[in-house]
């Protein structure tokens, strides 16, 4: 068995999923009438573990590690088997499958990324690092394009860099600003059942008439709000943020806390987040949020984040933060971003960054980030900083 083998059985898999859906057909038309791919699904499953397990174990960096992606194109028992195999990024580190950029980072490290952004298209395209260098081919994970309206920005956010728009399959959520750009709302986007009430929101039913299938509706669900204070010292003081993660409790950074972590993309909205409430565009909560007044906010137990306070270092002459060789250009839009203590005592999960954001050249910018948060969540928040702050600068 080689894997090569494996990448071409899945291609024929993917295309008769798309055909069909059905076990039966799918092995039918993925063996070529010949069988093949009813060898490979019948093989003894301490065989077949032990041989997945050999390539997981084998396969730990992109390019290679692609090949895993292929196993679990084979056939539904290599599927299965493989995803029993493949740790979650919390726990191994690794970015695998797309729902990866969904679930929580490591804890014990930052996975290193990086952005890079087209000002002519006004999009951002976010990768992991392919090594410890600033700069390299990276895998793409994630794109977002920015889409000005008259009183607020949008920041689409895909899994496809070529495929950037809210009524495609592709489409995982988006940022939204209000008109200062003071205030942001971070909303997790994914496609409901057909009788699932649409949004009344103009841009909502805009999605809905360049939709492939017009009967699959998206909807938007808040996950994170995002804040930027007033600076009193203009283009001199450093930016504060804080970020509300209304999806993420704040026992989730406490030992034996435990972050929400979605096993699969899913085509039902209400399945995969039971629990988060969703409201329009044009609702109270989302224009009380982008209108009123800064105000520290708590969400009950959600779990709260705030810019790491920089120094101010006199033979330089600038606020610095320690990067740890990351960073390189002097930027506003620097930050690092650590667990808010709120009312209570701070302790060491407190001072542990989350997430890191930083310039390395005109247009290339490094995000690192880890647990509680996701690679979306992180990249929502840095797309946040992009964005022109009127009361800010």
């Amino acid at each position: 068995m080689t894997i090569q083998c494996i990448a071409r059985l899945r291609s024929r898999r993917v295309v008769q999923d798309q055909l069909e859906g059905s076990d039966t057909a799918s092995a039918a038309v993925a063996s070529g009438g010949g069988g093949s791919v009813c060898c490979w699904a019948n093989l003894p499953h301490e065989l077949l573990r032990d041989v997945l397990l050999r390539i997981e174990e084998s396969e730990t960096r992109w390019p290679q590690r692609r090949n895993v992606v292929a196993c679990a194109g084979v056939c539904r028992s290599w599927r299965f088997a493989i995803k029993e195999i493949v740790q979650v990024p919390e726990i191994s580190g690794k970015l695998t499958f797309p729902i990866s950029v969904k679930q929580p980072g490591p804890k014990e490290c930052l996975l290193q990324c990086f952005i890079k952004r087209n000002r002519s298209t006004r999009t951002y395209h976010l990768y992991l690092s392919l090594t410890n260098a600033l700069t390299d081919d990276g895998k793409f994970l994630l794109a977002a394009c920015k889409c000005r309206r008259p009183t607020c920005t949008d920041y689409i956010i895909s899994l496809r860099a070529e495929d950037i728009s809210k009524g495609s399959s592709t489409y995982v959520g988006k940022l939204r600003s209000n008109f200062l750009g003071t205030k942001f709302s971070v909303f997790d986007g994914q496609s409901s059942h057909a009788g699932a009430k649409m949004t009344k929101s103009r841009s909502s039913r805009l999605a809905y008439s360049k939709q492939v299938t017009p009967r699959v509706p998206f909807r938007n669900y808040p996950t994170a709000h995002i804040s930027y204070e007033l600076n009193m010292l203009g283009s001199r003081g450093p930016r504060r943020m804080q970020c509300i993660m209304d999806t993420i409790p704040t026992t989730s950074i406490r030992p034996g806390g435990v972050a929400p972590t979605p096993a699969e993309f899913s085509v039902n909205n209400v399945n995969v987040f039971p629990s988060i409430p969703s409201f329009h565009s044009k609702s109270a909560s989302m224009k009380n949020f982008l209108s009123g007044p800064l105000t520290h906010q708590k969400d009950g137990g959600a779990l709260v984040l705030r810019n790491k306070s920089p120094r101010w270092h006199e033979q330089l002459q600038c606020w610095c933060l320690n990067f740890h060789g990351r960073v390189t250009v002097a930027s506003v839009k620097n930050f690092q971003l650590v667990a808010s203590p709120e009312n209570g005592p701070a302790g060491p999960e407190h001072e542990k960054i989350i997430l890191q954001f930083g310039k390395v050249g005109k247009d290339l910018f490094t995000m690192d980030y880890g647990y509680p948060i996701s690679a979306f969540q992180a990249f929502a928040i840095c797309l946040s900083s992009f964005d022109t702050k009127i009361a800010c600068e």
